[in-house]
């Protein structure tokens, strides 16, 4: 059987070895960070060093890590806890954000809060005056992506914080498609900003959100005295302690970044030369990422011609893409529907060589050719 190139690390990466070694090294006792037995000062010794190596990583404070089940459940303790104390309150986002962004604000619209959702253009990413006109008396959180996962384009971060805190303003980022693709820091302006440990090469079923010293929250569950009061329930240690490993396994980023990069725009370009393809979205992208409209193409049809090739990419999110439908995303960026379409999603990861990537064009290549014949 062929080896299968898999070109879709924004839906899940695969597991690092060494992060798989470690997750086992105590997985069999019965470790509870929450028991005061010999046992529990195990795990609690593990949770400690754990949360220790990603706030040095982050450069902050250990104890404004909170631990989480992913990074849905990040984005939503965030957001609704932040607002508990703020009902009808005006809430500012973007027509292009990840479905656990968008899907929980437009609920939260549905019930008592208003929420303006800012437009986006074929840049792939808001402006900051844009979201400054959308600023009301009673504005008490923005939320925005870093990074969009279906096109990679990078979001002014650093303006828009600079510019919810000039205004007193809660900020909540998704940064789950920027970790672990290049160097980061948290503004100062930003109140919460979630992550993932799948994204980076480290098990599913563990995230992370960062909520800033002071700010005004009230816990999402409610139950035991775990993670600072904040996130009621015994954690995942043996998640906890391989995103740890997921996250030292970053040395070096500059030059994973580099690599990874080269992998992309050699993938581009190599396609550019033998057929009639678009990148979708303008704006500055980050590393691993591209989004590729292909004229003339049913992309459903290409995705299922790839996946029988041993190529895996998406039509976008995979939180959506088992939709027929257009992708949200580049509808809302302005794209016409035929072209959202036509569009495919390839993601690519440090574990990804250049000869397989070479492979890759070359399955792409003849298949566009032969659906256009």
């Amino acid at each position: 059987m062929n080896e299968i190139i898999y070109l879709d690390n924004n839906a899940t990466t695969p597991i690092a070895k060494e992060v798989i070694d470690i997750m086992q090294t105590d997985i069999t006792l019965p470790l509870n960070p929450s028991s005061i037995h010999q046992y529990g000062r195990i795990a609690q010794k593990h949770l400690i060093n754990s949360r220790k190596k990603i706030a040095d990583f982050l450069k902050v404070k250990d104890e404004t890590l909170i631990f989480t089940s992913g990074g849905t459940e990040s984005i939503n303790m965030a957001i609704k806890g932040i607002l508990k104390n703020h009902p009808k309150a005006h809430i500012i986002t973007t027509n292009i954000d990840h479905a656990c962004v968008y899907n929980t604000l437009f609920n939260l619209k549905r019930n008592e809060h208003h929420v303006s959702f800012v437009k986006t253009d074929q840049k792939g990413y808001p402006e900051v005056d844009g979201i400054k006109e959308q600023i009301k008396e009673n504005t008490r959180l923005i939320v925005v992506s870093y990074v969009n996962s279906e096109t990679g384009v990078i979001a002014d971060i650093e303006k828009i914080a600079s510019l919810a805190s000039q205004n007193n303003i809660d900020l909540v980022v998704d940064g789950v498609a920027i970790l672990g693709k290049e160097k980061i820091s948290i503004p100062k302006g930003v109140s919460a900003m979630c992550f993932s440990a799948h994204k980076i090469h480290g098990p599913k079923g563990v995230g992370l959100c960062y909520l800033r010293e002071n700010v005004h929250f009230t816990p999402f569950l409610e139950g035991g005295s775990q993670e600072f009061e904040k996130r009621a329930g015994t954690e995942n240690l043996s998640g906890i302690i391989g995103f740890a490993k997921a996250i030292e396994l970053l040395n070096d980023l500059d030059e994973k970044t580099k690599y990874i990069k080269n992998l992309r725009d050699h993938f581009e370009n190599s396609l550019k030369k033998e057929l009639d393809i678009e990148i979708n979205g303008e704006g500055k992208r980050v590393c691993n990422t591209t989004n590729i409209y292909f004229k003339d193409i049913e992309g459903d049809t290409l995705l299922i011609n790839l996946d029988s090739s041993n190529v895996i990419a998406s039509l976008g999110s995979a939180c959506s893409s088992g939709s027929i439908s257009p992708s949200r995303v580049l509808l809302q960026m302005g794209y016409d529907p035929r072209r959202c379409k036509a569009s495919i999603r390839f993601s690519f990861s440090r574990y990804n060589t250049e000869e397989e990537v070479n492979k890759a064009i070359k399955i792409v290549t003849n298949l566009v050719k032969n659906l256009k014949n």
